[in-house]
């Protein structure tokens, strides 16, 4: 049987058996991959640990089959081959896991994996390594995981880790080893590369895995031997077109952290804060009580003229009677994002200016919010082209005069941006291609009144932005974010 027909094989077992409780996998797999390793296979997986949660520790966050909230480990293995397969024959890609960062000696910042090596791994600890081949084979591939050891005595103090055994019998490494010997294991893998594909920084970096690589001499000099850099490519812009569309499990998942995240907004328009930094508290707490690990990004909590910065995230100011609040944030699950802005008045009515300045953004929002749909045949850009313009419609009808810069004043930024893994997912892919069905965004028009005598007085110094997370459906969207509410009559109602 030839190796390319044995992994194919070895492939699907073991992706088959990952639902099934993992001592019977680990009592099969050794046995299919390495013949010569031994294992303890009366060892269940749920008395182990691991440096992030599996189905079998943790049951509560994840189902059998699942590597992380909603994504199983097959998808994660077509991804790998979907990859593969846009490579030429014989090529590698090479992606490193994100490194930690200190807010002080010692003090670490809560850990975020890169979204990339995530995406295509499901592996959620620093200092690993994935390599990815085409080896000619089809639709199969191979794939390296190099990971941190386990080591008893740095897990005393970090907490757990997977270890390389980890890497094969959970996560489907075809060839793993310990990230320490990296400098003698990749100058040989990538010796008979075709063509190499990476984002990794390959001068001045200052990383652990830079120091794996690059020092000390010794692995420089066989790096400097072995990679020819007239081979290396940009990885960035293939994967951008993958993780760009969605798949079905992605885009459930993402309703489920929308519908999280909505009523994380709704419950706290019920409430009466008086400083942000309470509204701000309360909206974290209440993402991490409906399901989410977190939240995506640092919110936006800004009260009164506050919302005139797009990105006002100091949220320390106090909350006034007869202002508005603009609240910008969303709950993180697994990795994958929600973003979601409302703006509501602090004491619960809005007054007549608010109400017209609100129901202005509101109409164009759900202009904009209808359009996300394949047939319509729109770009982002040409989308932003449309919110521009109905504010505009909008905006005269209130008495603005919006001859010169007036809109680029009132409306500075654009109308959305793609979303997934990251709040602005696929950083550097256009907003000018036309929008396709799975593709998930965001449509977030907005109005910014400056405390000029350019605009309308009784409008001066109010900020309005209406965002929702929704995915392009083949004839209808797919809102995401349906459980925050937007209707001037609903938000008031929460409090009547």
């Amino acid at each position: 049987m030839s190796m390319a027909k044995y992994r194919s094989i070895f492939r699907q077992c073991t992706l088959q058996l990952r639902a099934a409780p993992r001592a019977v996998t680990r009592s099969i797999r050794p046995c299919l991959y390495n013949p010569r390793r031994t294992y303890a296979s009366s060892v269940a997986a749920s008395e182990l640990k691991f440096g992030q949660p599996l189905h079998e520790t943790h049951p509560h966050i994840l189902s059998p089959g699942e590597l992380t909230p909603g994504i199983t480990a097959l998808e994660y293995a077509q991804r790998r081959s979907r990859l593969a397969n846009k490579l030429p024959v014989g090529a590698v890609a090479i992606l490193a896991a994100s490194e930690v960062t200190y807010h002080a000696p010692g003090i670490f910042h809560e850990y975020r994996q890169d979204s990339n090596f995530l995406y295509l791994t499901g592996f959620k600890e620093p200092n690993a390594l994935a390599i990815i081949a085409n080896d000619g084979s089809g639709d199969n591939h191979i794939f390296h995981l190099y990971v941190r050891e386990k080591d008893s005595k740095a897990e005393l103090w970090d907490g757990a880790r997977s270890g390389t055994q980890a890497a094969t019998d959970v996560f489907n490494a075809d060839e793993t080893g310990n990230i320490e010997s990296i400098g003698d294991i990749l100058p040989k893998i990538v010796a008979g590369a075709t063509e190499i594909y990476s984002d990794i920084p390959s001068v001045g970096a200052r990383s652990s895995l830079h120091r794996y690589l690059y020092g000390p001499t010794v692995a420089s000099e066989r790096l400097k031997k072995y990679i020819d850099h007239r081979k290396v490519k940009p990885l960035k812009s293939i994967l951008n077109g993958m993780r760009v569309f969605k798949s079905e499990n992605e885009v459930v998942h993402l309703r489920q952290l929308g519908q999280a995240s909505g009523r994380a907004f709704t419950d706290s328009m019920r409430q009466t804060f008086d400083l942000e930094k309470q509204l701000s508290s309360f909206l974290e707490y209440n993402f991490k009580l409906n399901g989410c690990d977190g939240s995506a990004f640092v919110p936006v909590v800004a009260g009164g003229q506050n919302a005139l910065s797009i990105h006002y995230t100091r949220n320390d100011d106090a909350l006034r009677d007869g202002d508005l609040v603009l609240v910008d944030g969303g709950g993180e699950l697994g990795g994958y994002i929600s973003d979601i802005t409302r703006t509501w008045p602090v004491n619960g009515k809005f007054s007549d200016p608010q109400r017209d300045l609100y129901n202005a953004v509101l109409n164009v929002h759900r202009t904009c919010l209808a359009l996300c749909r394949e047939t319509a045949n729109l770009s982002l850009d040409k989308l932003h082209g449309i919110a521009e313009n109905g504010l505009k419609d909008q905006l005269k009808q209130l008495g603005f005069d919006l001859s010169g810069n007036a809109m680029n004043i009132l409306f500075p930024h654009h109308v959305g941006h793609y979303i997934g893994l990251d709040v602005h997912d696929c950083a550097g892919y256009s907003r000018g291609y036309n929008l396709k069905a799975g593709q998930c965004i965001t449509i977030e028009p907005g109005i910014y009144v400056p405390n000029d005598e350019r605009w309308p007085a009784h409008f001066r110094g109010i900020g309005i932005r209406i965002e929702d997370s929704v995915c392009i459906g083949d004839e209808h969207p797919i809102v995401l974010s349906p459980e925050a509410v937007k209707e001037v009559d609903d938000i008031e109602a929460l409090r009547g």
